[in-house]
Formats: C-alpha cells, sequence, structure tokens
C-alpha cells in the first residue's frame, strides 16, 4: 500500500491539522453529526450486542478458514461465467486491472467508491497507462475534482465544507452551471447530471466488494447513492477488487452484516442501495465480469494472533467518529487511505513498520477504547496498538538517552536505599522544577514530554517516608 507522497509521521502531520480552525470545525460537526446518529439507530436494537458478536464469531471463522471459502469462491465465480485473479501486492493488482482494460480498447473507466483501489493506488496506476478512472460517488468525486485526498473511509470530504465544495466544482467540473450556488441540492443536481453522461458512455467498470459469498459466489456492495448500481449495470465489462478477507461463508450469515454496517456507517435501518451480482447473465448487466483477489499484505497480518483482528473490519467508520484524535486530526495526518484507529492498527501490518509514518501509527491514540465499543465487530483496537507499539519499538532504534534513563532506574529501583534516596531528591526539588503544583516545563531531552502535557510536581514526602515517620498511619491516627 502506497504512502501518501512526502508524508511525515503522525505527530508532524497531526500538529499542522490541529493548527488549522476550519479543519477542526468541519470534523467537529459532521463526525458529532454522524455519532449522535449512530447511536440512536443502535439504540434501537434490543439485540444489537448479540449481532455485534455473530459478526465478530462469523469473522473469527472465516479468517481461520481462509484457504477453504477462497477456493469456494473462486469456484463458484467461475461456474457462474465470471474470471478470477489472484494478486499478491498492489502491484501485481494494478497489473491485472490495466490489462484487463486495453483488452477491451477502452481509455475510460467508472468506479465505485473503494478502498481496495485507494489501497493499492489503482486510479494514479491507470493514469500511467493512459486510462482515466472516473469516481462517481459524491464525496469521491469531490475529492478526485479537488486533486485531494480522502479525509475519511466513509465520508472522503468530510473535510471540506459546502462552500469548498461549490469551488471545486466551478473550478474542475467542465460542465458546472453558471452560478452555481452551495445549496446542497444545486450540489447534487451538478454532480448528477455531470456523471450522467460518464454512466452512459462508459464500456467499463471498476468496484470495490464489501462482502462476498462463497457458497454461491455472490458478490455485494453497499452504497447510498445509486451511482453503484449504475456502475455495476450499464458498462459491458466489470472489474471488482476485493481483499481476501471480505468473505462470509452464507447468505444466512451475510444477514447479520446487513444490519450491523448501515447502522455503524450511515445510520440508517436499512442501506439504500444493496447490489449483489453472481457472475455474468446473459441480457443483464455486464456480459464480462472479472474479480481480483487481493492479498497486499493480509496473509501476513493473518499470522498474528493479536493484530490478525484488524481483518475483521468492515469498513464503517464508526471507529472514526468517536475517536478524539481524529477529530482533531482529520484523516490526512495518517498518511494513508485508512484513516483513524482502524488505520492505525491496518496500515502498518500491511505496509510494515519501516516508514516514520507506520511506526509513528500505532502511538496516534490515546488508548481511550472509545473505537473498542463503537465497533460492530468488537475489534480491541486498544490492544493491537499496544501491540504494534511493541514491535515498533523492537524495530526501530532507540535513542541513547532512553538506554541510560532505563539502566539508571534500574540501578536505582534494584535497591531499597537508593531508591530512598532518589525520591528524596525528587522531593527537595519540587520547588525548583514545579510552579503551582505542576511541572510545565522540563530542560533538555526531557522537554519532548512536557511540550504537550504538564506533570505533577513530585510530593513533599514519599509513602515511604511517610510510613517510616508515622509507623504506618498510626501516630497521624493517635493524634
Amino acid at each position: 500500500m502506497p504512502t501518501y507522497v512526502g508524508m511525515p509521521s503522525f505527530p508532524d502531520a497531526a500538529r499542522r491539522a490541529v493548527a488549522d480552525p476550519r479543519l477542526r470545525g468541519n470534523l467537529a460537526h459532521a463526525t458529532t453529526t454522524i455519532r449522535g446518529r449512530r447511536a440512536a439507530a443502535v439504540a434501537e436494537l434490543d439485540d444489537w450486542p448479540a449481532l455485534r458478536e455473530a459478526g465478530k464469531q462469523i469473522k473469527d471463522h472465516v479468517l481461520a478458514n481462509l484457504g477453504h471459502y477462497l477456493r469456494l469462491l473462486e469456484e463458484k465465480v467461475a461456474e457462474a461465467g465470471g474470471t478470477v485473479h489472484w494478486a499478491r501486492d498492489a502491484a501485481e493488482a494494478n497489473r491485472i486491472v490495466a490489462d484487463l482494460v486495453k483488452a477491451t480498447g477502452e481509455t475510460e473507466v467508472v468506479k465505485v467508491k473503494s478502498m481496495a483501489t485507494q489501497e493499492i493506488g489503482l486510479n494514479e496506476f491507470l493514469a500511467e497507462e493512459g486510462i482515466t478512472a472516473y469516481e462517481t460517488d459524491l464525496a469521491e468525486l469531490i475529492v478526485q475534482l479537488g486533486d485531494d485526498r480522502p479525509s475519511h473511509i466513509l465520508v472522503p470530504a468530510i473535510h471540506r465544507n459546502r462552500s469548498d465544495i461549490r469551488d471545486i466544482f466551478l473550478r474542475a467540473m467542465e460542465d458546472a452551471p453558471e452560478g452555481l450556488t452551495d445549496e446542497p441540492a444545486e450540489l447534487a443536481e451538478a454532480a448528477r447530471r455531470h456523471l450522467r453522461a460518464k454512466f452512459l458512455s462508459a464500456k467499463v467498470g471498476v468496484s470495490g466488494v464489501n462482502f462476498a459469498v462463497a457458497d454461491t459466489g455472490t458478490l455485494v456492495v453497499l452504497e447510498s447513492e445509486g451511482n453503484g448500481r449504475m456502475c455495476l449495470t450499464l458498462p459491458e465489462t466489470l472489474i471488482s477488487v476485493m481483499g481476501v478477507e471480505k468473505i462470509v461463508p452464507s447468505w444466512r450469515d451475510l444477514e447479520v452484516f446487513l444490519q450491523l454496517l448501515p447502522r455503524s456507517s450511515t445510520a440508517e435501518r436499512m442501506n439504500p442501495y444493496t447490489s449483489t451480482w453472481t457472475g455474468v447473465s446473459p441480457g443483464d448487466g455486464p456480459r464480462d465480469f472479472h474479480l481480483v483477489l487481493l492479498d497486499n499484505g493480509r496473509t501476513a497480518t493473518l499470522a498474528d494472533e493479536v493484530g490478525r483482528q484488524a481483518l475483521r473490519c468492515i469498513r464503517c467508520s464508526a471507529c472514526l467518529n468517536v475517536c478524539p484524535v481524529y477529530q482533531r486530526a482529520g484523516g490526512h495526518a495518517y498518511g494513508s487511505p485508512y484513516p483513524g484507529p482502524i488505520g492505525a492498527i491496518l496500515s502498518p501490518q500491511i505496509r510494515g513498520i519501516g516508514s516514520a509514518v507506520d511506526a509513528s501509527l500505532p502511538y496516534a491514540s490515546t488508548l481511550c477504547g472509545a473505537c473498542f465499543e463503537a465497533c460492530p465487530v468488537a475489534i480491541d483496537i486498544p490492544e493491537v496498538l499496544v501491540h504494534l507499539r511493541a514491535r515498533a519499538v523492537e524495530k526501530g532504534p532507540r535513542h541513547p538517552l532512553e538506554r541510560v534513563a532505563m539502566a539508571a532506574a534500574g540501578w536505582t529501583l534494584r535497591s531499597p536505599t537508593r531508591l530512598g534516596l532518589a525520591q528524596r531528591a525528587a522531593s527537595a526539588s519540587r520547588r525548583a522544577v514545579a510552579r503551582g503544583g505542576r511541572i510545565r516545563r522540563l530542560p533538555g531531552p526531557l522537554g519532548a514530554w512536557t511540550e504537550t502535557r504538564d506533570a505533577p510536581a513530585p510530593p513533599p514526602e514519599s509513602f515511604r517516608a511517610w510510613w517510616a515517620r508515622t509507623g504506618g498511619g498510626r501516630e497521624e491516627g493517635e493524634r
């Protein structure tokens, strides 16, 4: 998965994002609204905890038997007239898709919103091959026309407000009406007219996949605008790119996720457009169907007993909307198509902790646990974050000061006498390092700690000294 070019580590990127009051305002308004609606939708179901547990168990069962279900899916798709391709990484997946498009003789494709194709950088690769990909999801269209990057899994243009969108349409949409205002109805109508021409002329469609039903070879896409339905039915050739973990065993299992996903993502009781297709059907829909099964680090993630739970993710974005870090920093700071808490555990596993961005992502969290509580398939994101922090420390360089500090701490703690002396020294220094009972600035390299937080001043007396002086509190009790 490509890292966005030039992206610094999360702390540096987040520092700039937090300094943008307009961005913070857009994010706060949007995430608060989505979070409130989702909470109301979830509260309507008395069996939500049972549904959540069912989703978790189904996903874990699939991951434990992934080879079996992938072979079954390939068999059923082929029986229905489709062709299955296997891609070990982004490069293979991109080459497969580009070659399939070229085989049709076309130079344009229409796309359904897809996290998998963002993950592999498909649009950019197709452009290098002389193929133009048109995003048809409204938010993705805004991002594409604005030469921008998505900032949210569900609402990619969450960082934009209505006036931003109007300006982008007037600047980059060749058929935008003159006098376009920032009224939502006008913006939607402008996008509808622009996209309708693309739908009617495109011969090739590219989609992602929300779920694949193994026992029938059926693929499923959920969306809210109807653009996906157009992309999936009108083109002559359909190419779908799917992460290998997106399988459910049967239609009965799919029913669980058709309840979990809409309420967790868009706060709807039922998804407005749920499209399913099984291979090809003469006279109905595309005449040629290809399924690209994408690994791209997923089997390596599966081998990690703690980290593999990230593969349960159904891309609902509920964790983003409750995360205090995401709400203030936004999605771009994560340097990945997958922002927020799920991105902080998924991206370092898919890409590996080899860059400054990926090494910093496990620390992009307060570990408050709100993401775990919101996740409809019970991914314990804080647990995985701590696990990945340990991996980052093991693989990353250690600061010489850290080694000296840990050695000094070990030497001090091994001796009660030395510990007592250190405690008395700390108490004696409280007036020099603290004001008003708080340490607000430490000298030298230690200042990195107090850049973003205060520390409590050392107490006037340590617990050990108090215990020795009062006999465990008995003397104070007598007084």
